[in-house]
């Protein structure tokens, strides 16, 4: 189906339906009923229905029958395919009875997305151990959208107002980063970054760090090589190739104002590396962000928060970030294209 590439709306999956996803989507849409103005939930309007009687928020939800901009009447409009499961959703409590329902999700929206139906997606929370009792044969969100997108490499960067980081290695064990740290995975990473930040971002040139492993960068190897053997040749090679990238920097006063502010993105080696200064900074208001698909895909910072579902406590702040960094991105490639 074709879609006029300047009015295509954005994807939000829900992610696991036990969880917060649905409230932060009603909550939302309590809050700020225009951020449904271009956004279509893949989801069944039978999991949104439940939750807004649970949360007493008295929401329109329509379905649709295929992927087009919703009608201009400030309800939520979902979009289902026959044959998805209809077995009630038990607040805080997944099951697995869901998971093929919500694999399904994820998989229609970034298919659209590639055949240029959607402009962007936007994912919630996934509760990985349940989804695998469905057949999810993934680690996580980003693996299987890579491998929905044709196994590109992708980097995970999350953003906050004014800091974003971007990560080496994502979920392992901290013992085990020495050993996955390679300088051509460095590059490679490095090079997804700089081309990204200027294509999604319009960013005309990246500024670029580094952050280094060790403290204090390791000391010339005094506690820890991989600076020297790793790191700096990346660094290295990068720049020989145009990269403005800076580095490798102690984190301890890399991530401190106005060291951090010189750089348009950190490149970081670890995952809490990462983000303890970013949600230091912005927690609730950064934005998962999947460099290296060929589609648009921002995420919520946070999990599924099985304990508040259904209560009207969580905060909707993260996906309301994560849709309006997923169209401004849209609305920045649409430029640079």
């Amino acid at each position: 189906m074709a879609v006029d590439p300047g009015h295509r709306p954005l994807l939000l999956t829900l992610g696991e339906p036990a969880g917060i996803g649905p409230d932060c989507a009603l909550l939302l849409w309590q809050r700020a009923p225009e951020q449904f103005r271009d956004l279509l939930v893949v989801a069944p309007p039978a999991w949104i229905e439940a939750r807004a009687r649970t949360l007493g928020i008295d929401a329109p939800v329509r379905r649709l029958e295929r992927i087009a901009m919703p009608p201009d009447d400030r309800a939520i409009s979902c979009l289902a395919e026959d044959g998805w499961t209809t077995a009630p959703v038990r607040v805080g409590q997944p099951a697995p009875a869901t998971a093929g329902t919500v694999i399904a999700a994820i998989r229609l929206a970034a298919r659209a997305c590639l055949a240029g139906q959607a402009a962007a997606l936007v994912t919630g929370p996934i509760e990985k151990a349940v989804l695998r009792e469905g057949g999810f044969a993934f680690p996580g969100h980003t693996e299987f959208l890579a491998h929905l997108c044709g196994d590109v490499a992708v980097v995970m960067m999350l953003a906050a107002p004014g800091l974003r980081v971007a990560l080496l290695t994502t979920h392992m064990a901290l013992r085990a980063v020495p050993d996955a740290l390679d300088r051509a995975e460095v590059e490679r990473a490095a090079s997804i970054l700089d081309r990204e930040l200027r294509r999604r971002f319009s960013v005309a040139r990246p500024r670029l760090a580094l952050c280094a492993l060790n403290p204090h960068g390791g000391e010339r190897g005094h506690f820890g090589d991989e600076e020297e053997r790793i790191l700096a040749p990346a660094v290295h090679a990068l720049q020989a190739r145009g990269i403005a990238i800076t580095g490798p920097l102690p984190a301890d006063t890399l991530f401190a104002p106005p060291q951090a502010h010189r750089f348009d993105a950190i490149l970081c080696c670890y995952h809490d590396q990462a983000l303890i200064p970013l949600k230091m900074q912005g927690f609730g208001r950064s934005v998962n962000i999947s460099l290296g698909l060929p589609i648009i895909r921002t995420s919520v910072d946070h999990g599924t928060a099985l304990d508040r579902a259904g209560t009207g406590t969580a905060s909707p702040d993260s996906l309301c970030c994560a849709i309006e960094t997923a169209r401004a991105m849209a609305a920045d490639s649409e430029r640079a294209a």
